[in-house]
């Protein structure tokens, strides 16, 4: 008895801590949500990488980390702010990765790593895109399939086909040839209509997934569905 009784002060000690610790962790992420919703992503940041610091291994403050991050680096235009903006994609990338390790059976994950190496890809030239192309593709249809509601994920690959589809003949060729790349013949236009379609289903208030599907409208010509699109824009609200 005398045993048990001197270790059970120790107990409770521990497992006060590791209740105090879940509380701070979920206070920040809170904060850091809150912040979001108010497209203040530097502060919302901030509270992540604090809710990181009480548990480096959070699922939710990992790929929370990661979008604060691409939000951040999606308002950096231009080639002047290329390095910086592609440092911070590789940084919401490294969290995503985390997060993906951190539970292999989340999707918000591996929508978080697509969109992450889908921005990277966007600055660069045709060939380095094949590059990340598979990445992206496996990411984004991994999420689907975790999650058939995410959105976001949606998007990402219905944007991934156009991408791919817009490629030059060119480039296509040394894809397949030097680089192995025969994935990119999966590329169909209609697969990035459907995708697309279904992300403005899914969350029709959200701008980007519309401007996303008026631009694949307009490369298929169909110029009075991108127009419907655009025309909806300008009553949404700004939520990015």
């Amino acid at each position: 008895m005398r045993g048990g009784a001197i270790w059970l002060p120790v107990l409770l000690v521990a497992v006060a801590a590791r209740a105090a610790l879940a509380q701070e962790l979920e206070h920040h992420i809170h904060l850091g949500d809150s912040l979001t919703a108010a497209l203040k992503h530097q502060g919302a940041l901030l509270h992540y990488e604090a809710a990181l610091a009480e548990d480096s291994t959070s699922y939710r403050a990992l790929w929370k980390a990661a979008g604060a991050v691409i939000d951040i680096a999606k308002q950096l235009d231009g080639d002047a702010n290329r390095r910086p903006r592609d440092s911070l994609y590789l940084l919401a990338r490294g969290y995503a990765e985390a997060a993906v390790r951190s539970d292999s059976m989340g999707a918000d994950g591996y929508f978080m790593l697509a969109q992450a190496v889908g921005r990277l890809a966007r600055t660069r030239g045709g060939r380095e895109r094949v590059r990340f192309g598979r990445v992206i593709y496996q990411a984004a249809a991994r999420a689907i399939e975790l999650n058939p509601g995410q959105d976001g994920a949606h998007h990402v690959l219905g944007a991934w086909h156009a991408e791919v589809k817009r490629l030059s003949g060119l480039t296509r060729f040394f894809a397949k040839t030097f680089l192995g790349a025969g994935f990119l013949g999966r590329a169909q236009w209609d697969s990035a209509v459907v995708h697309l379609e279904r992300a403005v289903e899914l969350r029709p208030e959200y701008i980007y997934h519309r401007l996303e599907l008026a631009e694949v409208y307009l490369d298929r010509r169909r110029y009075d569905d991108a127009r419907a699109q655009l025309e909806r824009i300008p009553a949404l609200p700004v939520s990015d």
